[in-house]
């Protein structure tokens, strides 16, 4: 199959470029905004078919959570605008998407792993993008996998693990978030689940994928801290309240990933097993 990779800078895309290598039956055309212009739909149409792509796996997005509550119009462009025309084009050669979203299209306040048939109800504008996002694309395509994560990070870019390790290294003190709830994906995982998909075939519909586990945001930082050999820095707790930020965070956002466990017969590592190789290959 030729298949087009989009967002293939960031977190997620990167990891793709890694796995790559182990599927080489398949044709890759990685992009990113140098390559191809997600929010011009004229632009995807003639990549899509002068390249005769079979599938595109969109790994772009707008996820500055902040920033988005002030740019509102360019995280419509991204992640709701860009999504439909990729599934247009995709649809039109009889091809399928996968469009990686977010838990942030849940408010946060169950207290119980969110399925995917449980309602939506985003209270940020990043949130309501991803959403929108989602319900575009399959809409505009018949194949179109949906795969909700949380919580990603990887040796890639910026992420919290990453923050964590240099805050940890810098500071005396630190105050991490404790009654924010959910689970950390390491993108590399994310980027094997994408992978399983495409080799047993994509099965249309909406799935949710995390590492296992669960935790807050304090805990998440005691384990980087431990992982990283990092004991000079005290990490206390800190309420919501006390760390405003201008984008709603959900308290309680972990993903129930059952579906997709059985839709692809497939074993989900636990989070800290993750994190550990990360940290391992951070410090390689």
């Amino acid at each position: 199959m030729n298949i087009l990779i989009t967002g293939c800078n960031g977190q997620l895309g990167n990891e793709m470029q890694l796995l790559e290598k182990e599927h080489t039956g398949h044709r890759f055309f990685n992009t990113d905004v140098a390559e191809l212009d997600i929010t011009d739909p004229k632009a995807i149409e003639a990549f899509v078919a002068g390249h005769e792509i079979d599938g595109i796996v969109n790994c772009a997005a707008y996820t500055a959570v902040d920033k988005a509550e002030s740019n509102e119009a360019l995280c419509i462009q991204l992640n709701a605008t860009a999504p439909a025309s990729l599934a247009r084009a995709i649809a039109q050669r009889g091809g399928w998407l996968i469009q990686v979203s977010t838990d942030y299209v849940f408010d946060g306040t169950s207290h119980r792993p969110y399925v995917e048939t449980d309602p939506v109800c985003p209270n940020s504008v990043y949130g309501r993008t991803k959403l929108a996002g989602e319900q575009a694309a399959m809409e505009a395509c018949p194949d179109t996998m949906i795969i909700r994560t949380a919580w990603l990070y990887s040796t890639f870019g910026s992420n919290f693990v990453k923050t964590m390790i240099r805050l940890g290294r810098e500071k005396r003190e630190l105050g991490v978030i404790f009654d924010q709830i959910g689970t950390p994906t390491y993108a590399r995982d994310l980027a094997r689940v994408i992978f399983t998909a495409i080799e047993q075939g994509v099965v249309p519909g909406i799935y949710h994928f995390s590492d296992e586990g669960v935790i807050s945001w304090y805990d998440f930082t005691k384990a980087i801290h431990r992982l990283a050999g990092i004991t000079t820095c005290h990490v206390r707790p800190l309420h919501t309240t006390e760390y405003p930020t201008p984008a709603a965070r959900p308290h309680y956002s972990v993903l129930d990933k059952t579906k997709i466990k059985q839709t692809y017969a497939i074993e989900v590592p636990y989070w800290e097993e993750s994190l550990a190789e990360c940290i391992n290959a951070l410090n390689a």
